[in-house]
C-alpha cells in the first residue's frame, strides 16, 4: 500500500515537471544526474578582473534507494552521463567503492546503475562510491574521478523491542495513587530522523485498573491507592510499545512486568484464642518451659516480629515469658519451683505487640492484643525435701566416739507425708568416720578425729521415702573439726651450733624458734626455758625473746675442747593455751677453737663431719639407693644362673627305650642346616662313628672324662655287672651323638648266676641239641603256640632267625 502511494506520487511529479521548462533537468537531478550544467561564479580578483569558474564536464547529487526491495529485477538506482558522451560508444563508465561490482553494477556503455541485492538500512545506511568516464580506446580518464553517495531510504520494517523481557519489580503495599513502580524502555531499529517509523508509544494491555503507563516515557505507576499485600501480592502487567506514533499500521512489541507488593507493618499481631490452658508437673525445675503460645501476624519478615509480656499474674515472680525469634512464639518458663500442695493453678494475662511498629499505620487499628493463660499444676510423687540447702557442723577433735555432731531434717512434700529414712553416702565417707540415725537424722561420730590430719570432712546425707525407696534426696554436710590444744610445741628445726673456747659469758651462740601443729584462735605464744634439772649446773642459759624465739647464751668465760667437746642443752618449750602443752628439746653445742674475731678454726672430728657432711636423711637415701642397686645385681645373677641350668632330658621314666629331648629353642627355618642331622634320628644304626655333631664343640677338643661308679656293697663282688655298667657308661661318654644334656639310660642285665637260668633264645645256639621242648605241650592250651614253635623239628634257618 505504501509502495503504491509512492509510485503514484512520483508519476504526478513527473507530469508536473514535464509541463514546465526545466522539467527534464530537475528530474535528472532528482534521480542522480545533471547534464551539462555550467556554474558561473561572479566576483573580482585583486586587479578588478572578473573571475569565472571553468565548466565541468559532468556532475550529480547523491542517489536515493529504498530498502527491502521485493521486485524480481535488479533495482534501478540512477544514471551517469557525461557531456563528452556523443553516443558513439567511445566512452566507458567505471564504478568503484562500497559494493561496486557486487551490490551495485553499472552499464559501462549507458551509465545505468542497478542494485543487485535486497538492501537493509539497519545494516548499512549509505554507500560511498566513485565514478569516472574513460576513453574506451586509450583508457584515459576524460574527467576527474568524482565521489557520490547512495543513501538507503528507510521503511518501517522493524517493530519496537524492549530492553528486558520480562521485568521484575516491587512496590510497597498501601502506596498512594500515582506511586512510580518502574520505567520500561523499548527501542526501534528504524530511522528516527525519517518519518514516524521509530517513534514509539507505550500502552498497557493487561494490569488495569491497578497500574498505568505513561505513553511517551514508559513509566509505570499505581492506578489504585492502598493496595493490600495480604489481599493480593503478585500482579502481572503487559506493556505494549508501538511505532508510527501508535497509528494504524504501525508495528508493535510487548513485554511482561511482574510486580510484587512488598510488605509493610500494617497489621498488628492477634491471638487465635482468648483463653489458653496448659498443664505442668510440680516436679518442673526452675528455668524449664511450662507453656508455649503463638500469636499470628498477617505481615511477614521483620514486620511479623513480636514481643510478649506478662501483664498480670496471681503468682508474682513465678513465671517469665520470652519470644522465640525463629518461630515468634511466646515461651513461658518457671522462675520458682511449683508446689501442688501449696497452689494448684495459676492465671496469667499475656500481651503481644509488634517489635517494629510503623507509625503510619498506628491510627488504623490496635497495635497490641491480649490473652489469658491458665496453668494447672499436676501432682507428682516427689522425693524428700531438706529444710536447708546445705549443712555446716562443728565438732572438737577430742570428742569421744558416739558424740552427736548435728542433725539434718527432711520431709515428704506430698500430701501422703511418708516417713523419711536417713543414711550416709559411703562414697563420701570411705573411712566410716560418721554415721546418721536413720530415724531422726542425727549425725554422730564412729571414730576419733584429728584436726591436724583432716580439718574438714565433707559427707553427703541421703533421705529416702519409706514408702517409695526410689525417691531419694542428697544434701552435702560439711563438718569442721575444731582444734584443741593436744600437741606440744617443738623446735622449728634441728639446731646444732658451736661455742669458741675463748667465749665470753652471756655471749649469744644460737637463736631458736618453735612450731606447733595446733592452731589457736589468738595465735601461737611460746615460752622458752632451761630444763629445771640442769638449771643449777648449766653451762648455758636460755633467754626468752618474747617473740616466739629464744637465745642460747654462754654462762662461762671459757670452754675447753679437751675437757669436753660436746654439750647437750635441754630447752623446755611450752605454749600458752589450755591445757598447757610442753616438750623438752635438745640443742647440741660443739666446742671449737676460734680466732680473736670468733671465727671457728678447729673443732673435734665429729663436729667437722656433721658440719661439712650430709644430713641424716640424705645419708639414708644414699644407703637405700646402694642397697637397691645391689639387690638388682643379685637378682640378675640369679636369673642368669637359672637360665644356664640344664633341663632333664627324659620326659617319661616308664618308657626306658626312648628319650624325649626338650631344647626349647626355635630353629632358623629351612635355611638352618647347621643344627641337627635328622637322618640320625631316622636311622640310628647308620651313624658314622667319626661324624661329629654340628651344633656343639667336637668331643676331640674336650676328651671325655672317665667317671668311676661307686656300686652298692651287694654288687661289689659281681664283676660281670660292674663291667657291664662301666662299659655302658664309657660308651655313652664317648658317643658324639649323645644329647647335650644329662639323660637317664636304663639297661636290663640278667647275669650268668641265675638259678632259673636264662629264658632267652639268644643262648640256645650252643645248647640246641640238648634242649627238649616236648614238655611245653603238657602245660595246657595257653602254651600251645609256644609248644608248636619249639616242640617240632624246626629248620636251622628258622632257629637262626
Amino acid at each position: 500500500m505504501l509502495r503504491g502511494r509512492t509510485v503514484l506520487l512520483l508519476l504526478v511529479l513527473w507530469a508536473y515537471l514535464c509541463s514546465h521548462g526545466d522539467g527534464l533537468r530537475a528530474l535528472k537531478r532528482t534521480t542522480g544526474g545533471r547534464r551539462g550544467v555550467a556554474l558561473t561564479l561572479t566576483g573580482q580578483d585583486a586587479n578588478g578582473v572578473p573571475l569565472r569558474r571553468s565548466k565541468r564536464g559532468w556532475m550529480w547529487n547523491q542517489f536515493f534507494l529504498l530498502e527491502e526491495y521485493t521486485g524480481l529485477d535488479n533495482q534501478y538506482v540512477g544514471k551517469l552521463h557525461s557531456d563528452g558522451d556523443r553516443g558513439d560508444g567511445s566512452i566507458r563508465y567505471v564504478l568503484t567503492g562500497d559494493g561496486a561490482g557486487t551490490l551495485f553494477i553499472i552499464d559501462e556503455n549507458s551509465g545505468d546503475i542497478h542494485a543487485t541485492k535486497r538492501l537493509d538500512r539497519e545494516e548499512k545506511a549509505y554507500y560511498t562510491l566513485r565514478a569516472k568516464a574513460v576513453n574506451r580506446i586509450t583508457n584515459t580518464s576524460l574527467e576527474g574521478e568524482s565521489e557520490f553517495i547512495i543513501k538507503i531510504h528507510d521503511i518501517n520494517d522493524n517493530e519496537p523491542k524492549f530492553t528486558k523481557d520480562p521485568y521484575f519489580t516491587h512496590v510497597p503495599e498501601m502506596s498512594p495513587l500515582g506511586t512510580v513502580v518502574m520505567q520500561v524502555t523499548a527501542t526501534d531499529a528504524d530511522d528516527a530522523t525519517y518519518g514516524n517509523s521509530a517513534r514509539v508509544v507505550y500502552s498497557i494491555l493487561q494490569g488495569q485498573p491497578y497500574f498505568s503507563v505513561d505513553p511517551n516515557t514508559g513509566v509505570i505507576k499505581t492506578a489504585l491507592p492502598n493496595m493490600d499485600r495480604e489481599t493480593k501480592e503478585n500482579y502481572v502487567v503487559v506493556i505494549q510499545a508501538k511505532d508510527m506514533a501508535g497509528q494504524m499500521g504501525g508495528l508493535s512489541g510487548t513485554t511482561t512486568v511482574s510486580i510484587t507488593l512488598s510488605d509493610v507493618n500494617d497489621n498488628p499481631p492477634r491471638f487465635p484464642k482468648s483463653l489458653y490452658e496448659f498443664k505442668a508437673p510440680e516436679s518442673s525445675e526452675p528455668g524449664s518451659t511450662v507453656a508455649v503460645l503463638r500469636a499470628t501476624d498477617a505481615d511477614i519478615g521483620r514486620n511479623a516480629e513480636m514481643n510478649y509480656r506478662i501483664t498480670s499474674s496471681d503468682g508474682p515472680a513465678m513465671f517469665d515469658i520470652s519470644t522465640n525469634r525463629s518461630t515468634q512464639e511466646g515461651v513461658i518458663t518457671l522462675r520458682k519451683p511449683l508446689d501442688f500442695e501449696r497452689k494448684r493453678s495459676y492465671t496469667l494475662r499475656i500481651q503481644v505487640e509488634n517489635s517494629n511498629p510503623d507509625p503510619r499505620f498506628l491510627r488504623y487499628a490496635a497495635t497490641t492484643d491480649e490473652a489469658t493463660v491458665k496453668l494447672i499444676v499436676e501432682d507428682v510423687d516427689e522425693p524428700p525435701v531438706f529444710d536447708r540447702v546445705s549443712y555446716v557442723m562443728e565438732v572438737k577433735e577430742d570428742s569421744a566416739v558416739g558424740t552427736i555432731v548435728g542433725s539434718v531434717s527432711a520431709t515428704d512434700p506430698d500430701s501422703s507425708r511418708s516417713p523419711v529414712r536417713y543414711s550416709i553416702d559411703r562414697r563420701t565417707d570411705m573411712d566410716r568416720v560418721f554415721n546418721v540415725h536413720p530415724g531422726n537424722g542425727s549425725v554422730f561420730m564412729l571414730r576419733t578425729l584429728d584436726r591436724e590430719e583432716n580439718p574438714w570432712h565433707n559427707i553427703s546425707v541421703i533421705a529416702t521415702e519409706f514408702n517409695n525407696p526410689r525417691l531419694i534426696s542428697r544434701i552435702p554436710v560439711d563438718i569442721r573439726v575444731l582444734d584443741v590444744n593436744d600437741n606440744a610445741p617443738t623446735f622449728a628445726t634441728y639446731y646444732e651450733t658451736f661455742v669458741c673456747e675463748n667465749a665470753k659469758a652471756n655471749q649469744r651462740i644460737q637463736t631458736v624458734s618453735a612450731k606447733d601443729a595446733d592452731e589457736p584462735i589468738g595465735g601461737h605464744r611460746f615460752f622458752f626455758s632451761l630444763a629445771h634439772e640442769v638449771s643449777g649446773k648449766a653451762n648455758f642459759t636460755v633467754r626468752d625473746n618474747k617473740d616466739n624465739t629464744a637465745g642460747i647464751l654462754t654462762r662461762r668465760n671459757s670452754y675447753s675442747r679437751l675437757q669436753r667437746s660436746t654439750y647437750l642443752v635441754p630447752v623446755v618449750i611450752s605454749d600458752g593455751d589450755f591445757p598447757m602443752q610442753s616438750s623438752t628439746n635438745t640443742l647440741t653445742v660443739r666446742v671449737c677453737t676460734c680466732d680473736r674475731e670468733g671465727n671457728m678454726q678447729l673443732c673435734n672430728q665429729e663436729a667437722l663431719v656433721l658440719t661439712a657432711g650430709l644430713s641424716t636423711g640424705a645419708l639414708m637415701a644414699i644407703i637405700i639407693c646402694v642397697l637397691i642397686l645391689l639387690l638388682i645385681v643379685v637378682l640378675f645373677a640369679v636369673l642368669r644362673r637359672q637360665q644356664r641350668k640344664k633341663e632333664p632330658l627324659i620326659i617319661s621314666k616308664e618308657d626306658v627305650r626312648d628319650n624325649v629331648v626338650s631344647y626349647n629353642d626355635e630353629g632358623g627355618g629351612e635355611e638352618d642346616t647347621q643344627a641337627f642331622d635328622i637322618g640320625t634320628l631316622r636311622n640310628p644304626e647308620a651313624i658314622e662313628e667319626t661324624k661329629q655333631r654340628r651344633d656343639i664343640k667336637p668331643e676331640t677338643l674336650n676328651p671325655p672324662i672317665r667317671r668311676t661308679v661307686v656300686l652298692p656293697p651287694a654288687y661289689r663282688d659281681n664283676s660281670d655287672v660292674r663291667e657291664f655298667i662301666n662299659q655302658r657308661l664309657q660308651d655313652n661318654d664317648q658317643d658324639p651323638t649323645a644329647p647335650p644334656y644329662d639323660s637317664l639310660a636304663t639297661y636290663a642285665y640278667e647275669g650268668s648266676g641265675s638259678v632259673a637260668e636264662s629264658l632267652s633264645s639268644l643262648g640256645s645256639v650252643t645248647t640246641e641239641g640238648d634242649q627238649d621242648y616236648n614238655y611245653l605241650s603238657e602245660w595246657g592250651p595257653r602254651f600251645r603256640k609256644l609248644a608248636d614253635m619249639y616242640g617240632g623239628e624246626d629248620s636251622d634257618g628258622y632257629r637262626d632267625s
